[in-house]
């Protein structure tokens, strides 16, 4: 069987010794989708629209601290934790969604709390162009030819020729479209059944539907943690449980009420 193989150049545009890669392009995009769903939201339900660019600030500097940290200690900490300041080398990658969304949560608390604003309300939405957020992500990944699956003889398989020959899962693409369709179905929710939801449901059904998805397929991707774990789950699978987990409280918790 031929594969289809992927060799893009993850740099999109360079002047000289700058260059412009996909990966921030698509970073960008997230950042800015999720801004422009929250003006909406916003303008739709009635709120202070004035506190949207101070909020934003918060929830960007929680995002980028936070996935730089938690790639830093969820996944390599012994290198890290050796070279302390090599955890400011950001231009040489490695960002976890896990350590993001813990970011993010904690930024935003602070700044609802400075704003008098309601958090549960307030990430509530955010939920949904959250996961807009991970498939722009993990579009920017695939132009990376990183997090890539392991290898398989099916026809989903695709060489990363800048990794080695041989078809491999394309990890990135399952998650991406994955979380598109998630995204997909929790606008379809909020934009026509809203009312019938009390606040914290989008939010906890955005972590149970993100973190299952996340979780399965971590069993065809290939290993990213710089250590080995003798549970038989990635270090990914481990820190999605709790998400998860924290997911289904909430929908119950929106249920109850």
């Amino acid at each position: 069987m031929e594969h289809f193989v992927w060799s893009a150049d993850p740099v999109a545009l360079s002047f000289g010794p700058f260059h412009i890669f996909w990966y921030g392009i698509l970073f960008a995009a997230a950042i800015l989708s999720g801004l422009e769903f929250m003006k909406w939201a916003f303008k739709l339900e009635n709120k202070d629209e004035s506190l949207i660019e101070p909020l934003f600030i918060y929830a960007v500097v929680g995002i980028v601290i936070g996935a730089r940290l938690g790639h830093c200690l969820f996944y390599d900490p012994e290198f890290y934790l050796s070279h302390p300041l090599k955890i400011f080398a950001v231009w040489e990658g490695g960002l976890a969604s896990h350590g993001g969304g813990l970011g993010v949560i904690l930024g935003l608390y602070l700044g609802a709390k400075r704003y008098k604003v309601d958090f549960l309300w307030l990430v509530d939405r955010l939920a949904i162009p959250t996961a807009l957020f991970g498939f722009f992500v993990r579009m920017g990944n695939f132009m990376n030819s990183e997090i890539v699956g392991h290898p398989t003889e099916s026809a989903f398989g695709i060489v990363f020729s800048k990794i080695d020959n041989l078809p491999r899962h394309p990890t990135q693409l399952y998650e991406a479209f994955s979380y598109l369709a998630i995204f997909i179905l929790l606008f379809w929710l909020y934009k026509t059944k809203r009312d019938d939801f009390k606040v914290g449901f989008f939010l906890g059904l955005f972590l149970v539907l993100v973190f299952f998805a996340r979780f399965m397929i971590e069993f065809v991707k290939e290993r990213q943690a710089a250590y080995v774990l003798d549970l038989g789950l990635t270090t990914g699978q481990l820190l999605s449980i709790p998400f998860f987990l924290g997911g289904v409280w909430l929908l119950i918790r929106s249920y109850k009420k």
